[in-house]
């Protein structure tokens, strides 16, 4: 939701002085209306949250309208998803509609143009009329067909409609001015012929309307008072006027700001789609891709997206947003709701020498130490023998190093004091047991042996713990700005997916939750995958606890 204390955005002063002059009766009603051509990808995000955002603070409302006039690439597998995309972010549309709700009037509105001599039937191929458009510094010339009477081009849009010609064999046109400085205005394009089966209409239709020309008018149909859309569509606004003025309809405005673009990443749904196709990602909902449902899946929060889309705010220039800060995002919100668990990742065994045997402890670790209360307990099992990560052991040890190597002492997380005495190699030299003692009475909250240590490490007793494959993913790109690339799949990252088929985790993490963030102690925010099953647990690595990327950047 938009921050009420932020000074107000363009579009909000747009608004604001609209409600005090009484424009629309004091209404303010915005519409999403995305292409149900993919899956919405966080670009659409920052729109999500703006349009359904304005609803929200100026007591208005905000339509979902899917533009489903390509029946070609659209399914109902994208609407789907697009709906559970926006219900997750926490938001809720006013009314679902389609512009295939407006089939019939758009195509009376077609007609409308024609009887005014506003709009005639072509027969020229796509190539030819790209040819007599022109460019920027010549005018277009018209085509044969330009001056057809409007009798007949009457009954050629009605035979259009009656399925009597191929695709590409005539198209519907404005007729406005060739002329034009702004090409949008040459004599746009209005309908084409497509005998593709629609996934709600079915085969009822066999011409469609272009963007252009649907999109204005069903903001007009709905009363749409504030059509916010990307810069882009600047130069597509004045057919978006002329259309509306012409056909003397509600005159919905179009409004435009800058779209998301973000480092390390690609935001076109037709390169996104190419991943997807040509498997550089498993699917859609990939953990590594921008979509919404990848960032869920991979453990994003609803709360870190509005929180990241509010930070960038709303502005009528591009720029390039920097993926950290989408990041930083995460961070802050798992860092105040994500639970604390212990797992090992890449595991070597500890043997405290001086422990019982048979002696298991039930120590006791507080979910979440960021929340008064902690949020709750939960009990770790410790005993003789424990899995430690590897890296956390140096047979030598540098100055500075904190944590174990011969002679040097570390607590163990929620645990004990232990020094380490020895270790134990394999025939290749390769440490496979580490040696400890601990003290006895350096129980971590019943501390009084008086000692201090500059390390704490974590562990899972080896008897208790349980296994999971543990996904480290990254970013997906290694060049900042993939798109500008000439193949975008040439940065592709080759490193960004390590999986650890067995890591150890507490006892207590087989009752994880789909949804809920984990915080592995000291290594990153984890969630459980969507797919994880009881017999397979799989956890995914939202993000690293700190930003990791930024060192490397400076390095290079």
């Amino acid at each position: 939701m938009l921050n009420e204390e932020k000074p107000l955005n363009f579009i909000e002063e747009i608004i604001e002085e609209d409600l005090r002059n009484g424009k629309h009766d004091g209404r303010v009603l915005t519409r999403f209306p995305p292409e149900p051509n993919g899956y919405l990808h966080i670009g659409h995000a920052k729109s999500i949250c703006l349009n359904f955002g304005l609803g929200q603070r100026y007591n208005g409302k905000t339509n979902l309208r899917f533009d489903d006039t390509n029946p070609v690439t659209e399914d109902t597998e994208y609407v789907e998803s697009i709906k559970q995309d926006i219900q997750w972010l926490g938001f809720q549309w006013a009314q679902e509609l389609y512009t295939s709700d407006y089939f019939e009037t758009l195509y009376n509105y077609a007609v409308d143009l024609i009887k005014k001599g506003l709009a005639y039937v072509d027969d020229s191929t796509a190539e030819e009329i790209a040819a007599a458009k022109g460019t920027p510094t010549e005018p277009g010339v018209p085509t044969p067909y330009r001056d057809r009477s409007i009798d007949e081009n009457l009954s050629l849009f009605q035979e259009m409609r009656e399925g009597k010609y191929k695709d590409g064999e005539k198209v519907l046109r404005a007729k406005i001015d060739l002329a034009s400085p702004n090409m949008h205005l040459r004599d746009p394009l209005l309908y084409r012929i497509k005998h593709a089966h629609h996934h709600r209409t079915g085969d009822a239709w066999c011409i469609y309307p272009m963007y252009d020309f649907a999109h204005g008018q069903s903001d007009s149909i709905e009363q749409i008072t504030h059509s916010i859309c990307t810069l882009e569509f600047i130069p597509h606004r004045p057919l978006y006027d002329w259309c509306i003025d012409k056909l003397e309809i509600f005159p919905s405005k179009q409004y435009e700001f800058a779209r998301l673009n973000m480092s390390y990443t690609v935001m076109s749904k037709r390169k996104l789609l190419q991943l997807v196709n040509e498997g550089f990602v498993e699917s859609w909902d990939d953990p590594r891709m921008p979509t919404i449902s990848g960032l869920r899946r991979r453990g994003y929060t609803p709360a870190s997206i509005r929180n990241f889309c509010d930070r960038i705010g709303v502005q009528k220039r591009e720029n390039m947003i920097d993926v950290s800060l989408l990041e930083f995002c995460i961070r802050e919100d798992l860092n105040q709701t994500a639970w604390r668990r212990m797992a090992v990742l890449d595991p070597i065994k500890m043997v405290i020498t001086n422990y019982p045997d048979d002696q298991v402890e039930e120590l006791v670790g507080e979910n979440n130490p960021e929340v008064e209360g902690g949020e709750g307990t939960r009990v770790i099992p410790f005993s003789k023998e424990l899995w430690i990560e590897r890296d956390d052991f140096m047979e030598e040890p540098p100055k500075k190093f904190f944590r174990l190597g011969p002679g040097l002492s570390v607590r163990l997380k929620h645990a004990y004091i232990v020094t380490c005495n020895d270790f134990v190699k394999d025939e290749n030299g390769k440490v496979t047991e580490i040696h400890c003692t601990y003290v006895a009475n350096s129980k971590s909250g019943e501390d009084t042996s008086g000692l201090k240590v500059k390390g704490t490490i974590h562990w899972v007793s080896v008897e208790h713990a349980k296994e999971a494959e543990v996904r480290l993913y990254d970013r997906l790109f290694n060049d900042e700005n993939p798109a500008a690339a000439e193949d975008f799949k040439q940065s592709i990252n080759p490193n960004s997916l390590e999986i650890i088929k067995k890591a150890y985790i507490e006892p207590d993490l087989i009752e994880a939750t789909p949804k809920k963030g984990y915080q592995f102690i000291r290594l990153g925010y984890f969630t459980l995958d969507s797919k994880s099953t009881t017999d397979n647990l799989v956890f995914n690595r939202t993000v690293t606890l700190k930003d990791s990327w930024a060192k490397e950047v400076k390095k290079g």
